[in-house]
C-alpha cells in the first residue's frame, strides 16, 4: 500500500504469533498507536468519539439553515422533516452499527461496498460521500465568512475566507488527537449553549422573561401557520434541508479506524445517536419553530448583503435583548470552529481510504509518521472553496445551492449503506452464520434496512419536484444533478476495470474484524481461514461446504 504502511503489514505477516515491538507511547513502532492498514495515529479516545457521536459536526447547518427550512415549510414542516430524516436516520445507524462493529477498518462502509457488493459501488459511494462532505465545509465557510463580514465590512469575505482556511489548514495538520481534543469541548460547548437556549425559550413562551406583557405560547403556530402557507411544498423542501442537518450522523464509523478502543467505543457511540435525535434535532425543530416566526424576513435575507440569519438570533431580538444577538453570532462562530474541523476529516479520511483502496489517485492515500494524511487534508480543504461563490450571489443564495448538492447526495450515499447491510446479512445467512453470532445486532432487521433503503431513494427522486412546477432550470439542475453521478460513476468504473458483482458465498467475513471478537467465540476455523485470506486463497473453497 504505502510505503510504512507495507512494511508494518509484511512485518505482522511473516511473524503473526510475534509479540508487538515495545512501545514508549510515541514511536510508530508502537502498534496501538499507528494503524498498520492504513497509517492512521489510533488517537482517538471513547470520550472523543462519544461526544462526536452526540453532538459533533453541529454547527451552522442547523442553527442557521434551519431558518431556511422554517421559512420555507413552517414550524410544522419542520417538526415533520426533522422526525422523518430522523427515523431515516436512526435505521441507517442501526445497520452502520452492526458492520462497523465487526469490521471497524478503513474506510468503513466504503470499504465495506467493496467487501459486500462491488468495487465500482464502492467507487461511487465514496465518491458521493465525499462531495457530502465539501459541500458541508463550503457551508461552514460561507456562514464563518458571513458572521465576520457583518461585524465588519472593512475586510472582503474572501480575506476572511484566506484567513480561516489557512487557519483550519494549520489545525489539521496537527493530528488525530488535537482534533478528538478540541472536538470534545467544542461539542459540549454546543450542548451547553443549545441547552440554554431551550430554557430560554420555554421561559418565553411561558411569558417569565423580565419585563414581557403575555405569554408567547403558540402564537407562531397560529400565525402565520404550521405551514406559513406552503403546505406539502413547504414539508418537501424541508426535507433537504434536514438530510443535510444529519449528514455527520454515520461520521463516527470513517472515525472507528483511528478510536484506541473500537470494541466499546463504537457500539457506545453509535446508541448515543439516538439521545442526539432526540434532543438537538428534534428539539431544534420545536423551539425553533415555537419562538420565532416563520415569516420573518430576516430568516433568510440575501438583499442586505452577504449575512444570515439564525432563528435563534430573531427570537433573541424580538424578545427585547438588541444586544443578544452578538452573543448568538459568537456561539455560531464556535460551532462553526467545530463543523469545519470535523468536516476537514471527514472529507480527507474518506478520499483517504479510497486512495489506499485504488479508488482515487494513490498519493492522496499517503500518511506522514504521525499518522496525518497530509495531502487528502489539504484536497479537502481546497474543495472548500466553493464557499467563495458567497461573493457573488449572497450568502443565502449560496447556502441553498449548496444545501440542494449535498442533500440529495446524503440520501444516495444512505441508500447505499442500507443495501450493504442487506448484502452483509446474505452473505451472513448463506455462509452458516447466526445472528448471535454478531457483536452488534440492528434493532429490527431486517425491516430498518429495507425501510432505509426505500425511503432514501424515493427522497432522492423526489426531494427537487418543487422546481418543476413553476419550472426552474437552475434550480433543476441544482437539485438533481448528483443524481445521475452515482450511476455514471458506477458503471463507468465498471467498465474500466472490468469488477465484478460479489456473490453471497464469496462475500469475505473474516478478515478485518475485530482482534476482541476472540473473545466472544471466534472459533478455530475462522483463524484458519483468516490466514487463507491474507494468503491470498478463496476462502469459499476452503470452507467445505455447500452454498
Amino acid at each position: 500500500m504505502l510505503g510504512y504502511n507495507k512494511k508494518a503489514h509484511e512485518a505482522s505477516s511473516d511473524d503473526a504469533d510475534a509479540s508487538p515491538p515495545p512501545s514508549d507511547g510515541h514511536g510508530i513502532g508502537d502498534t496501538t498507536v499507528i494503524d498498520p492498514d492504513s497509517g492512521v495515529k489510533r488517537g482517538l479516545k471513547n470520550r472523543h468519539l462519544s461526544m462526536m457521536a452526540l453532538a459533533g459536526i453541529i454547527g451552522p447547518g442547523l442553527l442557521v439553515g434551519s431558518g431556511g427550512a422554517l421559512t420555507n415549510g413552517g414550524p410544522a414542516s419542520l417538526l415533520i422533516g426533522f422526525g422523518v430524516i430522523g427515523i431515516i436516520a436512526f435505521c441507517i445507524m442501526q445497520s452502520l452499527g452492526e458492520m462497523t462493529t465487526l469490521y471497524p477498518g478503513g474506510g468503513s462502509f466504503i470499504s465495506l461496498a467493496e467487501r459486500m457488493v462491488d468495487r465500482a459501488f464502492a467507487v461511487a459511494v465514496g465518491w458521493n460521500y465525499f462531495i457530502i462532505w465539501v459541500c458541508v465545509l463550503a457551508n461552514e465557510y460561507n456562514v464563518i465568512c458571513s458572521i465576520f463580514y457583518l461585524w465588519s465590512d472593512k475586510v472582503p469575505l474572501w480575506g476572511y475566507f484566506l484567513i480561516f482556511w489557512t487557519a483550519f489548514l494549520l489545525f489539521q495538520l496537527l493530528g488525530v488527537t488535537a482534533f478528538g481534543e478540541v472536538e470534545f469541548w467544542l461539542a459540549l460547548l454546543k450542548l451547553l449553549g443549545l441547552t440554554a437556549f431551550f430554557v430560554f425559550a420555554i421561559i418565553y413562551a411561558a411569558g417569565g422573561l423580565i419585563g414581557q406583557q403575555e405569554p408567547l405560547g403558540f402564537r407562531y403556530w397560529r400565525d402565520p401557520g404550521p405551514w406559513n402557507g406552503n403546505g406539502f411544498r413547504g414539508v418537501a423542501t424541508v426535507f433537504v434541508f434536514c438530510s443535510t442537518f444529519y449528514a455527520g450522523v454515520e461520521s463516527v464509523a470513517i472515525a472507528a479506524t483511528e478510536t484506541r478502543n473500537p470494541g466499546k467505543a463504537v457500539p457506545q457511540a453509535i446508541r448515543q445517536v439516538f439521545w442526539r435525535i432526540i434532543f438537538i434535532y428534534m428539539g431544534s425543530a420545536f423551539f425553533f419553530g415555537l419562538v420565532c416566526p416563520a415569516n420573518d424576513p430576516q430568516l433568510v435575507d440575501s438583499s442586505k448583503g452577504k449575512a444570515l440569519q439564525s432563528p435563534m438570533t430573531i427570537a433573541i431580538q424580538n424578545a427585547g435583548f438588541r444586544h443578544g444577538s452578538d452573543l448568538i453570532n459568537v456561539f455560531i462562530f464556535l460551532t462553526c470552529l467545530s463543523a469545519c474541523n470535523s468536516s476537514i476529516y471527514i472529507g480527507s479520511r474518506t478520499v483517504l481510504y479510497m486512495a489506499q483502496h485504488r479508488q482515487a489517485p494513490h498519493f492522496l492515500g499517503w500518511t506522514d509518521k504521525r499518522g496525518v494524511p497530509v495531502f487528502a487534508i489539504l484536497l479537502t480543504n481546497a474543495v472548500g472553496a466553493l464557499s467563495m461563490m458567497n461573493v457573488s450571489t449572497g450568502a443565502s443564495q449560496a447556502y441553498t445551492y449548496i444545501v440542494n448538492l449535498s442533500g440529495v447526495s446524503t440520501f444516495l450515499v444512505w441508500a447505499s449503506i442500507s443495501f450493504i447491510h442487506i448484502r452483509f446479512r446474505k452473505a451472513w445467512k448463506v455462509q452458516g452464520r447466526t445472528r448471535a453470532d454478531l457483536p452488534f445486532k440492528a434493532m429490527l432487521y431486517p425491516w430498518v434496512a429495507y425501510f432505509g433503503l426505500a425511503a432514501n431513494i424515493f427522497l432522492a427522486f423526489v426531494q427537487g419536484w418543487t422546481t418543476l412546477s413553476p419550472f426552474v432550470a437552475a434550480s433543476f439542475v441544482d437539485a438533481y444533478i448528483l443524481l445521475p453521478l452515482f450511476p455514471i460513476i458506477y458503471f463507468t468504473f465498471k467498465f474500466i476495470k472490468k469488477t465484478r458483482f460479489m456473490r453471497s458465498y464469496e462475500i469475505d467475513l473474516v478478515s478485518g474484524r475485530r482482534t476482541d471478537l476472540d473473545s466472544k467465540g471466534m472459533v478455530a476455523e475462522d483463524r484458519a481461514l483468516e490466514g487463507d485470506v491474507e494468503k491470498g486463497k478463496p476462502m469459499w473453497k476452503r470452507l467445505g461446504r455447500n452454498f
